[in-house]
């Protein structure tokens, strides 16, 4: 899945800390290895009362957040135990990018394979980002991954760390294959002449 290099969203504000892989998707919809709907089970625990209806105070339901490309999250997000269909959970819902302050690291390893950008930024950037999104919650945050920049609705911008082959593999829509499937021809070509 290839992720549009510059977008900008208005904000879903979920600052809660050490939200884990079990809270973004429970456990009994891991036997699902299809993608395709994990995103009405993001959350499932606090989006859904038990009888399956919405928890109408759950910032999800509220209709504003619908179309949000990006979640601002609490620090240490996709804590817990490894599970792929986190990210998938997330990019099913719509979100492209989630803001922290820290990631997990595997969570962080899973949602860079799977087309969602994890923007790590200090906490004072985030805190100012919480305070701007509160204040005006239909204010619009612009991501840019070519430039790793964030910038916030006041104007101010910040950058943020990925690595290049992380980074070329969104913005080109490839997974590790796909990057060496680029040199298909050189290897081809070293194949036939070292036989």
């Amino acid at each position: 899945m290839s992720l549009v290099p510059s977008f900008h969203s208005i904000v879903a504000p979920l600052l809660v800390n050490d939200i884990d892989t079990d809270q973004i998707i429970p456990a009994r919809f891991l036997k699902a290895t299809d993608k395709v709907g994990m995103g009405d089970h993001l959350f499932a625990d606090w989006r859904y009362r038990p009888d399956g209806s919405p928890q109408p105070d759950f910032v999800l339901n509220n209709p504003l957040y619908r179309n949000a490309l990006i979640l601002l999250a609490g620090d240490n997000f996709g804590c817990g135990s490894s599970r792929e269909h986190a990210p998938w959970a997330l990019c099913g819902f719509g979100f492209r990018a989630i803001i922290s302050t820290s990631f997990a690291d595997i969570f962080k390893s899973n949602s860079l394979r799977n087309g969602l950008l994890p923007v790590e930024v200090s906490p004072e950037t985030h805190g100012h980002l919480a305070q701007l999104v509160e204040a005006e919650p239909e204010a619009q945050v612009t991501i840019d991954l070519e430039s790793q920049t964030l910038t916030g609705p006041d104007g101010t911008r910040v950058t943020f760390p990925i690595d290049s082959f992380s980074k070329y593999c969104l913005i080109h829509g490839v997974d590790e294959l796909g990057y060496l499937l680029r040199f298909e021809g050189a290897i081809n070509n070293f194949e036939s002449t070292h036989i």
